[in-house]
C-alpha cells in the first residue's frame, strides 16, 4: 500500500512556489564529475521520521501517521519499514539511518529482542534488493531502557556493561548484513549527574575498553564500514564524556582509538556545547576526523536538543565550506536527525520539512563551492598570516628561531604593526554571496 499520496519530488528551480518540489536541490546536477546527490549523500533518520509521535513533557502525541492504524507491535514495525522506503524513494533520498530499537520492539530477554530484530531486518533486506535506497549507518539505542539509568559502557553495573556489549555485537552484525556504510556510537547516558558518586577515570577506561572490543569484533566479522563517535555535551546527563569534537578526539587519542574512528558531528549538539556548527566541523576536519554529519538546527533560546529541520542558509553555507575543504564525507553523509514541530502533524509536513532541509544544504553547498573557487576567504586568511611567510615569521615556522633569537629581533622595536581582521567585511561578503545567489 501507499502511505503517502504524493508523487516523486522533482526539481523545479528557484522560481517554483510548489511546496512539493525542490528549488535548489537538483540531485542530477553534476559538479566536478559528481552529482549533487553524490556530494551531499542525504539520509532520513528512522527514529524522528517514523517513530516521533509529537509528544512533549506537557502533552500527548499529535502526529497523524497512516501506519499507526496497525496495532500489533511487529506488524507496526514492518509497516514502518514499508513507509520508510516509500518516503525515501519519493523524496529522492538515497540513505537512511536507524537505531536497533527504532525498528523492532524489545522482548522479555535479549534473545527474544534479537529474534524480533531479525524479522524486521529481513524485511529491510528485502526492500534493499529492489530499491536504490541504502543504509548510511546503524547504531544501538543504549539509553531508553531503564537498565541504562546509570549509563551503558560507563555503568557501575558490570551486567549492564555485558548487556550493552551483546547489544552492540548484534547491531554490528546487522550493520554488516544491511551493508551499512558506517556504525555510530552515541553515548546517550555515558556521562554523569554528579561527581560525588562517580569514578570518572574508571568510567572513561571502561568506555575505552568497550570501544576496543567493538573494533575487534567489527574486524572479526568483516564489517568494513567506518566507525563513528557522535559528540554531545549534555542532555540527558549533565556532562557527557563525548562533550564536543575536541574532547572526543582527545579521548580517542589517549586510548589509541584514532586509527579506527571518525566523528559524526551534529549541529544541535554543537549548540549544546556552546560552539557553532562550523567550529565543530572545522575542529574535526583539521584533525582528519570528520566522518559524517547529523543535519539539524538548534534553538539558542531553548537549552535542549530540539532537532529542528535546518533552514538557515548562512549556517549551512559555512558548514558545507568545511565539508568541501574536507574533500567530501567519504562514507558519511548528511543525515536529517530532525523532527517536525509538534504542530506540524500531517504526513505532508514530513515531505515539506525534508525538502526544506535538502534545499538548504544544496544551496549552502553551491554557495560554499563558489566561495572556495573564488578564494574569497582563503585570500583574506592568507593575507592575515602573511608575516609568517617571510623574515622572522618564516624562521618561526621553519624552526630556525628560538627564544633568544626572537628576543634579539624584537627587543628594540618601538611599535608593532598589526593588520585588520576585517571580520565585518567578510561577514558582509558571505551575505553578498547568499543574496546574489538568491537573486
Amino acid at each position: 500500500m501507499d502511505f503517502f499520496k504524493f508523487a516523486r519530488i522533482r526539481y523545479e528551480g528557484p522560481e517554483s512556489m510548489n511546496p512539493f518540489a525542490f528549488k535548489y536541490y537538483d540531485p542530477d546536477e553534476r559538479i566536478e564529475g559528481k552529482t549533487l546527490s553524490e556530494w551531499l549523500r542525504f539520509a532520513v533518520a528512522f527514529w524522528h521520521t517514523l517513530n516521533y509521535d509529537g509528544s512533549d513533557p506537557f502533552g500527548v502525541g499529535t502526529m497523524v501517521r497512516p501506519w499507526s492504524r496497525t496495532s500489533h507491535p511487529m506488524d507496526l514495525a514492518l509497516a514502518k519499514v514499508d513507509a520508510l522506503f516509500e518516503l525515501c524513494e519519493k523524496l529522492n533520498v538515497e540513505y537512511f539511518c536507524f537505531h536497533d530499537r527504532d525498528v523492532a520492539p524489545e522482548g522479555a530477554t535479549l534473545r527474544e529482542t534479537n529474534k524480533n530484530l531479525d524479522i524486521v531486518v529481513r524485511h529491510i533486506k528485502d526492500h534493499l534488493k529492489t530499491s536504490s535506497v541504502k543504509v548510511l549507518w546503524v547504531t544501538a539505542n543504549m539509553f531508553s531502557n531503564p537498565r541504562y539509568v546509570h549509563g551503558a559502557a560507563t555503568s557501575p553495573n558490570s551486567e549492564v556493561f555485558a548487556y550493552a556489549a551483546a547489544q552492540v555485537k548484534k547491531a554490528l552484525e546487522i550493520a554488516k548484513e544491511v551493508e551499512a556504510q558506517n556504525y555510530v556510537f552515541w553515548g546517550g547516558r555515558e556521562g554523569y549527574e554528579t561527581l560525588l558518586n562517580t569514578d570518572m577515570q574508571f568510567e572513561l577506561e571502561n568506555m575505552a575498553r568497550f570501544l576496543h572490543m567493538a573494533v575487534d569484533y567489527a574486524k572479526e566479522i568483516g564489517f568494513n564500514g567506518q566507525l563513528l563517535v557522535e559528540p554531545k555535551a549534555k542532555e540527558p546527563t549533565k556532562h557527557q564524556y563525548d562533550f564536543d569534537a575536541a574532547n572526543t578526539i582527545a579521548f580517542l587519542q589517549k586510548y589509541e582509538l584514532t586509527d579506527y574512528f571518525k566523528l559524526n558531528i551534529e549541529a544541535n549538539h554543537a549548540t549544546l556545547a556552546g560552539h557553532t556548527f562550523q567550529h565543530e566541523l572545522r575542529y574535526a576536519r583539521i584533525n582528519g576526523m570528520l566522518g559524517s554529519i547529523d543535519a539539524n538546527q538548534g534553538d539558542p533560546l531553548l537549552g535542549w536538543d530540539v532537532d529542528r529541520f535546518p533552514t538557515n542558509i548562512y549556517e549551512a553555507t559555512l558548514a558545507m565550506y568545511e565539508v568541501i575543504k574536507n574533500g567530501g564525507l567519504s562514507k558519511g553523509g548528511l543525515n536529517f536527525d530532525a523532527k517536525v514541530r509538534r504542530g506540524s502533524f500531517m504526513p505532508e509536513d514530513l515531505f515539506i520539512s525534508h525538502i526544506a532541509g535538502m534545499d538548504t544544504f544544496a544551496a549552502g553547498w553551491k554557495l560554499a563551492y563558489k566561495i572556495i573557487q573564488d578564494k574569497a576567504l582563503d585570500e583574506a586568511i592568507a593575507h592575515r598570516y602573511s608575516s609568517y611567510t617571510e623574515g622572522i615569521g618564516k624562521g618561526i615556522v621553519s624552526g630556525s628561531e628560538n627564544f633568544k633569537t626572537l628576543e634579539e629581533y624584537i627587543i628594540d622595536r618601538k611599535e608593532l604593526a598589526n593588520v585588520s581582521g576585517e571580520q565585518e567585511r567578510l561577514e558582509a561578503l558571505i551575505n553578498q554571496y547568499i543574496l546574489n545567489y538568491a537573486s
